[in-house]
């Protein structure tokens, strides 16, 4: 959808040759037994490979550390998400936090502290949307943080359940403007080649919290105080605080100028940062031509109450279907059961001690396979690995929900350390795949299927489903897994092959594509057959890329 003052379209076509800039021009042939000395293959985006090919830009320059810089700050936001996931997971099972507040370990008394978090996660977007669109996606990520300083300092200092509550719902809050913005940033200021690898690493921020998390409460466990529960909740701001010194000194999104009428510093940032100084980077040229056409000066985003571009035409309808199904299914796999780890293994022999140090060499292993994931971002399609990602955790949670059956059905002087040991295994290798799978995507496909007019809205509503299915898994789990304990994951096993079945009927592909260029494929009369369709191009040595439009 094209803005009232980006009429000015610069792409043409003479003859054979589609010119989209100065340094970036197509040959269109019909046969490719006509291209000589060079090498036919398949791509999604025949402009975008061309300009991939022919960019300058390095990663080893002063501005793409600095852009690195701003990706580090934005994977902070996501460090304080995941801090509390494993946070709360320890505490719960600590003597003087239950003494303090008489919880319970499993049970309604749990569900309530835990979702409460939950609730101020599904109130915060409708905040965070707005905040975004408005002033930024800095602004954006600075409130939260701030608010997150101020929740920090509310839970610690808890005496009274109350209060404790209350300070769970402010973090819950906060952190949903978090991650409302700082995925949003991610995207829009990432070169289109690196985008991949650069937004899946600010998911892994979930384990840059969770991992400290783990190590924190582990190391506190044994102080025979209040402090055991206390100091990580306070260690809790410390991503926080370094997020609300950066965010005023960091450059804003590209896209939100653009959006916003500030042309020339759009294009300013695009010259520094995408294309290594060089405004005529192919690269830049294309992003531009594209950035004109698809950015709207007059879109909903400055409207704060209007909510209508999610919706209102049928490609808008698609982008938001794919939204809503990778917050549900994103929360929903069986990686819910991750808030209750320390009952998982307890459940099938392992003492106090030995719980705490599986609840942190399991955070190291799901790192591992996030990071797998994100090395691989810009060349998987996305589908795929959702839909075997998917599938393959359903068999995973099978085979650890069937071995946890087999100890608890097993009389006491009969039971065998190696059926708990192995119930286990298949509970990390879940956390695994899921971590491979899931977590680079879970930030990354949603920022990519919205438009930029609509993307800080898009996000607020993803927000709110991620809280909603949240807040089943924190509070419906503790109660599932003391009144039908390990029959609780069965339920996800056939879930998960649900879930399997829907991305391969619904499942746009994304890979391979700019952001702008999406809007073909969610127009389109198919958008999943339109997605994984492919053009036939020819590379020269020199770089230059040939269309063959015969095949």
């Amino acid at each position: 959808m094209a803005g009232s003052s980006h009429s000015d379209v610069e792409k043409t076509s003479l003859g054979e040759k589609e010119v989209i800039g100065q340094n970036l021009v197509l040959e269109h042939v019909n046969d490719a037994s006509k291209v000589k000395d060079a090498n036919v293959t398949q791509t999604r985006n025949a402009a975008f490979t061309a300009a991939v090919k022919k960019s300058a830009l390095s990663p080893w320059t002063k501005d793409s550390f600095i852009l690195f810089w701003c990706m580090f700050v934005a994977f902070l936001c996501s460090c304080a998400n995941g801090y509390d996931g494993s946070l709360m997971t320890a505490i719960n099972a600590m003597p003087f936090y239950q003494r303090k507040f008489e919880s319970g370990y499993l049970g309604k008394g749990t569900g309530i502290i835990f979702s409460i978090y939950t609730i101020g996660g599904i109130v915060g977007p409708w905040f965070a949307g707005p905040i975004a669109d408005k002033w930024g996606r800095r602004a954006g990520m600075f409130t939260g943080a701030v608010g997150i300083c101020i929740g920090a300092a509310v839970i610690a200092s808890s005496n009274v359940r109350g209060q404790f509550i209350a300070g769970r719902f402010l973090l819950g809050f906060s952190v949903s403007i978090l991650t409302t913005s700082a995925p949003s940033y991610c995207v829009e200021i990432c070169p289109p080649q690196w985008r991949g690898r650069m937004t899946g690493f600010y998911n892994c921020g979930w384990f840059g919290g969770s991992i400290p998390a783990a190590g924190i409460t582990l190391g506190c466990a044994d102080i025979n105080s209040d402090w055991s529960w206390r100091i990580p909740l306070i260690l809790q701001a410390v991503p926080s605080l370094v997020v609300i010194v950066a965010a005023p000194f960091l450059p804003e999104s590209p896209r939100w100028l653009m959006a916003n009428g500030r042309d020339e510093e759009a294009r300013a940032f695009l010259t520094r940062f995408h294309g290594s100084g060089n405004p005529n980077d192919p690269v830049v040229e294309l992003e531009w031509v594209e950035f004109k056409e698809g950015i709207a000066l007059d879109g909903s985003d400055k409207r704060w109450w209007d909510y209508s571009e999610l919706f209102m035409t049928k490609a808008a309808r698609w982008r938001s279907l794919m939204v809503i199904l990778m917050g549900v299914f994103g929360q929903f796999s069986g990686n819910g059961l991750g808030y209750f780890n320390t009952e998982i293994y307890r459940a099938v022999g392992y003492d106090d001690h030995e719980v705490f140090v599986l609840n942190l060499v399991n955070q190291f292993t799901s790192a591992f396979g996030a990071g797998i994931g994100v090395a691989l971002a810009d060349k998987m399609p996305r589908r795929k690995v959702l839909v075997w990602g998917t599938f393959v955790c359903a068999l995973m949670l099978a085979g650890n929900g069937g071995l946890s059956a087999k100890w608890a059905n097993t009389p006491e002087e009969s039971k065998n350390l190696a059926v708990g040991r192995a119930a286990v295994f298949f509970f990390f290798m879940f956390n695994i795949i899921y971590s491979f799978a899931y977590t680079p995507l879970q930030a990354l496909y949603p920022v990519e299927c919205l438009h930029t007019n609509s993307r800080a809205k898009g996000m607020a509503m993803y927000a709110v489903v991620v809280g909603a299915i949240s807040f089943i898994n924190t509070f419906a789990g503790p109660i599932a897994l003391e009144n039908i304990k390990h029959n609780y994951i069965f339920i996800f096993v056939g879930w998960d092959i649900v879930e399997s079945a829907l991305w391969y009927l619904l499942g746009v592909e994304t890979v391979g594509r700019t952001l702008e260029e999406l809007e073909e494929i969610f127009t389109s009369k198919n958008p999943v057959a339109y997605s994984k369709s492919m053009r036939t191009i020819a590379i020269r040595d020199n770089g230059a890329v040939i269309v063959v439009d015969g095949q």
